[in-house]
């Protein structure tokens, strides 16, 4: 057993607390009265930037005890490993739907043309593999989605998953639409 009961131990704790408190608060006036001494000097009349606004390149949304890693990394053309992530997300999302887009006009030019039955499974073929490529590559970003989200800081700037079958219906979809335009086209050509 200890030497003290559990209320003379609470008791002891508060008394160094309140030295510690007492301590702060003078430190504190300490400052303040110097930095009133100093105003009133005039040591703080006509500083750079007086009179100018301030501008405030925080980011609400970063944990306090994090705020001076992060601008040391800004200044220091750095960034967090999450938020590099994050950017490459939206480039491959960017590039995946480009690419979809000059798929759609290959196949677009493909049907401008009278084609054989060979070159017709061909081009089906083709077509079949491209949308099992988008169905991997989709895949990859989900991973690389939850990667940033088990590395991001903060919940509440997380990136939800794709939905593959979603995504997928408006790949197939935006392809079959031009594709059978084209088809229209080319029928009314011949």
């Amino acid at each position: 057993m200890t030497k003290y009961s559990l209320e003379e131990e609470i008791k002891i704790k508060a008394q160094k607390a309140r030295s510690v408190a007492r301590y702060m608060y003078s430190t504190r006036d300490l400052v303040e009265d110097q930095i009133i001494k100093a105003q009133e000097k005039g040591f703080f009349d006509n500083l750079e930037g007086a009179g100018k606004e301030i501008k405030f390149e925080e980011n609400p949304y970063e944990p306090p005890e994090l705020r001076m890693v992060f601008k040391l990394l800004k200044d220091n053309n750095f960034a967090p490993y999450w938020i590099e992530l994050g950017k490459e997300i939206d480039a491959d999302l960017e590039a995946f739907w480009k690419e979809a887009d000059y798929f759609k006009r290959y196949c677009v030019s493909f049907y401008k043309d009278k084609n054989t039955q060979t070159k017709i499974n061909r081009f089906e073929k083709k077509k079949a593999h491209f949308y099992y490529e988008c169905k991997l590559k989709l895949q990859k970003l989900n991973d690389k989605i939850n990667n940033f989200n088990l590395h991001c800081p903060t919940f509440r700037i997380t990136r939800g998953n794709l939905n593959i079958t979603d995504e997928m219906n408006k790949v197939v979809q935006l392809i079959e639409a031009a594709m059978e335009e084209a088809l229209r086209k080319a029928r009314k050509q011949f």
